[in-house]
């Protein structure tokens, strides 16, 4: 496991060092934007997010840098890996809504891996992970740990009133409220 948490701290720090670079503004999001925050460190992958308008630059800043770009059948991302285990997800959408400039200059900065890049703050995070929980993807407990690690930096009322739609999502807050973790 450790291991593997290096690789993916390595594709980590060669993407936003490489879009840095050359490339267009981008911000941490997903997982890794939580473990910044104090959550436990992903295993998965690592997400960026480019403003919808940035999404070439971002591939060519990133092909330019060694990664292999794959483009996905889903059309709101691009992958860019590293070998056949280590991937950056690119993301120019968060469930379905394009992802503008605006939204990617709001993202605070933070060292990350002696990095300074914009990181998601984890109310846009959380929002953004609840509302994608569907009838296919609901897998409460890989939210759970992130969540409880980052309480205190959540603006619940935010994340109620963003996913207030999503059956699956206030499902996840009564259990989170029961659990303690947002009352």
């Amino acid at each position: 496991m450790l291991a593997r948490n290096d690789d993916l701290r390595s594709a980590l720090r060669r993407a936003a060092a490489a879009m840095k670079a050359d490339g267009p503004d981008f911000a941490l999001a997903g997982s890794y934007a939580l473990w910044v925050y104090g959550a436990p460190e992903p295993v998965h992958d690592v997400d960026f997010v480019v403003a919808e308008s940035d999404t070439e630059a971002a591939v060519t800043s990133l092909a330019a840098a060694g990664f292999v770009i794959e483009r996905t059948p889903e059309d709101w991302l691009f992958k860019a890996c590293v070998g056949d285990d280590f991937v950056i997800d690119v993301l120019h959408r968060l469930n379905g809504v394009p992802v503008d400039t605006a939204t990617v200059a709001a993202a605070p900065t933070h060292e990350v891996l002696a990095i300074a890049m914009r990181v998601l703050p984890p109310t846009r995070v959380v929002s953004e992970k609840l509302c994608s929980l569907g009838e296919h993807h609901c897998d409460f407990a890989a939210l759970l740990p992130a969540v409880r690690a980052v309480r205190e930096q959540v603006d619940w009322h935010s994340v109620r009133a963003d996913t207030a739609h999503n059956d699956f999502a206030a499902a996840f807050l009564v259990l989170t409220d029961r659990l303690g973790i947002t009352a």
